[in-house]
Order: structure tokens, then C-alpha cells, then sequence
């Protein structure tokens, strides 16, 4: 019994909306998700899907979706993410009502794996869309929302906690501004030096985590390293990241980072004691993430 992960699968069997437009991954992308789902998750295992399921926004355009997510093996818990205008918070309990048994859709609730509690938001990070004004005011509903999983999971009984997010838990700000070189003491010119010297501390100083992943681990690095790239995972912080610190979360799973320039928005590996994973359906390439075995 396994635990997997998976974000923004955007199908689109009910509606015309071509995701192919948007690079050579997106091709055929259904037939790679089914491919790689069949060959990974068992009926037995669940896999959360995190965020941008569906382009649907009504049932007709919906259906042919949940009977492709149906159709597959595993339990399925469902995230929501900012296309999947299917749902708003009203419609949760009638969507789990009317899908019982079938899928789960997590907001304002909890599942569960093993003694694990699986909570959930669809969150929120600036992206420089909208005002900052609009920004914080949508942060702190949805913040608000994964406090409430996390309370429900703990007055059930819960102490060990799994996060799930759609969006990345801190805005996006990689490459680094001219503020963050200043904290680290470099230039912007070395910024992909920064990035191969990450990969390179990686495959020297990095561990596993519990699905048998490796990670990247500050604690392994040099003690120089430590605090350069120290002040990089602290200036990289959030109002979602202090909640999954303040009640203890094992890791935080997130989606939403489309594209090569994107994938590196935000945190990812183990910081501050939790495992940071992006699970974007195309940074994965379709291959359901592997949280916990």
C-alpha cells in the first residue's frame, strides 16, 4: 500500500481545450498519464491529485474527465486548483456526497494514510497578476482553510501531518532578485553557477525521503554551504510554510510550476525539517510521485 502524488493533470475530454499548444511534453499527455498510472499505482494505493484536474465547468464537461480519474486504479483524493472552476468550497460536500467511494475531494476536511492525516488547500503565492492587496486577502482565506484540515485531522486524533497544496507554498521569486543575491553575497550573473553547485551538493550530500527519493538535505552540506544556502531556505518562507512548521508536517506537496523556467519557484527538499516536493504534471512527466511507501 502506496502512497502517490500528482498535480495538474488539465484533462480536457469534455471541452476542447488542447494542452499539446504548450510543448512537446503536453503531447498525448492523457495517454502518458494513463500509461504511467497503470504501470505505478495498484488498487490497493493512494494517490492525491493536486490541483488542476479538470477544465471542465459543468458536469457534462466533467464527466467524461472523472470517468477517465475513475476508470484508473487506487483511491483517489482530489485538491483543488485555480482552473477547476467545477468547484468552489460550497460545492465539496456535495461533490463527496455524489462521488462516495469513489473520490475524495479535500477542502476544509481531511484524509488519511496509515497514521497519517492528508490535509489541504488550494493556497495561494504572488505571482505579480493581480494587486498585492488582492493577493493577501485570497492567502489569508486560504490559509484560514488549512488550518481548519489541520484542526479537523487533530481533534480526530492525528499527530503526523501530510500537506497538500496547489499552488507552491511561498511566491515565486527564483531566479533571485537583486535583494536575495544581496542576502547570499552574490551577483545575479551567478546565478546558474548557484543552481548546477545545488544539483552538484545533491547528488554529493543528499539523502532519501520516505518514498525513496532523494532530497536535498542543508544539514549534509559544508558547514560554509550550510550558511549561504541557510539564508536563502529562510528568506524563502511563507505564512503556508510557518503553518506546516507550527503543527509539525512531514512534507508539503505542491503543484502548479509549469515550464523548465518555472520549476524552480519555490522550496524543494528537506528545509527547516520539511520535505518540500513539486509534483507538476509536467515536471514529473506524468509519473505519479512516490510520497510514501
Amino acid at each position: 500500500m502506496a502512497l502517490y502524488a500528482l498535480g495538474d493533470l488539465h484533462l480536457s475530454f469534455g471541452t476542447d481545450k488542447p494542452m499539446d499548444q504548450f510543448g512537446k511534453v503536453w503531447v498525448h499527455h492523457e495517454e502518458k498519464i494513463r500509461k504511467n498510472w497503470e504501470n505505478t499505482v495498484r488498487e490497493e494505493d493512494t494517490i492525491v491529485l493536486a490541483g488542476d484536474i479538470s477544465w471542465g465547468k459543468n458536469e457534462r464537461e466533467l464527466e467524461p474527465d472523472f470517468d477517465f480519474l475513475m476508470s484508473l486504479p487506487g483511491r483517489k483524493i482530489l485538491l483543488r486548483g485555480n482552473h477547476d472552476m467545477f468547484w468552489n468550497v460550497k460545492k465539496t460536500k456535495r461533490l463527496n456526497d455524489k462521488y462516495q467511494g469513489r473520490l475524495f475531494f479535500l477542502q476544509n476536511n481531511f484524509s488519511s494514510y496509515r497514521e497519517y492525516a492528508l490535509v489541504g488547500t488550494k493556497g495561494y503565492c504572488f505571482e505579480n497578476l493581480d494587486s498585492f492587496g488582492h493577493f493577501q486577502l485570497i492567502q489569508e482565506r486560504e490559509l484560514e482553510r488549512l488550518r481548519v484540515s489541520f484542526e479537523a485531522a487533530k481533534e480526530a486524533g492525528y499527530q503526523k501531518f501530510l500537506v497538500f497544496l496547489h499552488y507552491p507554498p511561498t511566491s515565486a521569486i527564483w531566479p533571485p532578485t537583486e535583494e536575495l543575491c544581496r542576502l547570499i553575497g552574490v551577483s545575479r550573473r551567478e546565478e546558474r553557477r548557484i543552481r548546477a553547485a545545488e544539483e552538484a551538493c545533491l547528488r554529493r550530500h543528499g539523502g532519501v525521503d520516505m518514498g525513496g527519493n532523494p532530497v536535498f538535505d542543508l544539514s549534509r552540506l559544508p558547514a560554509d554551504r550550510q550558511r549561504q544556502l541557510g539564508a536563502v531556505t529562510e528568506f524563502l518562507r511563507s505564512p503556508f510554510t510557518d503553518l506546516a512548521e507550527e503543527y509539525g508536517a512531514s512534507s508539503v506537496i505542491y503543484a502548479h510550476c509549469h515550464g523548465k523556467a518555472r520549476f524552480h519557484d519555490s522550496l524543494s527538499g528537506l528545509v527547516r525539517g520539511i520535505r518540500y516536493q513539486l509534483v507538476s504534471g509536467d515536471f514529473m512527466d506524468f509519473q505519479p510521485y512516490l510520497v510514501m511507501n
